[in-house]
């Protein structure tokens, strides 16, 4: 087999490979989050901690995206603070909440001006790493993304800040 063989052969078993996932009756489908994310979505939900069916897809093709990850939780309501937390790991990704089999509503997450109580302030002199202060951030940008803590002002990339 030559080398074009080989690649028309990979094309076509992409082309016939369906994607075959669990449906889900109740709960919630976090799509388009980066490629390699979808660990990271499930861990600050919690979700392996409950009795919900976990689906996880990772490194599927996406028209938009090249790659993306894609985790369905069944009976799962997602509140606020844990929107938030997606929001800083995958900006760019899209809801669907399902009841009865069927996707009832359609969400993009949107980065909100301000995270409160999600991120913890990476300065070692910030009050709220000493006092019993709520953590309060201001997004400065989203590409880069970027996040100014709101009592010690200092801007921190992305990758500097960790959940709470």
């Amino acid at each position: 087999m030559n080398a074009g063989e080989a690649g028309e052969d990979e094309a076509s078993r992409k082309e016939l490979r369906p994607y075959k996932v669990y449906a889900i009756e109740e709960g919630v489908v976090i799509d388009h989050i980066p490629p390699k994310k979808a660990c990271d979505v499930i861990n600050v939900l919690g979700a392996l901690e409950g009795d919900s069916i976990v689906t996880l897809g990772v490194n599927l093709d996406s028209k938009q995206m090249g790659k993306k990850d894609v985790v369905k939780i069944e009976r799962k309501e997602l509140s606020w603070e844990e929107l938030m937390k997606i929001a800083l790991i995958a900006p760019d990704a899209s809801l669907n909440i399902i009841k009865g089999h069927k996707v009832v509503d359609k969400l993009k997450i949107k980065v909100p001006a301000m995270f409160e109580k999600v991120v913890r302030c990476p300065n070692p002199n910030c009050i709220t790493r000493h006092e019993p202060v709520d953590t309060k951030f201001h997004t400065v940008s989203e590409r880069p993304f970027r996040l100014r803590c709101h009592f010690c002002e200092r801007v921190f990339e992305r990758e500097e800040v960790s959940l709470i």
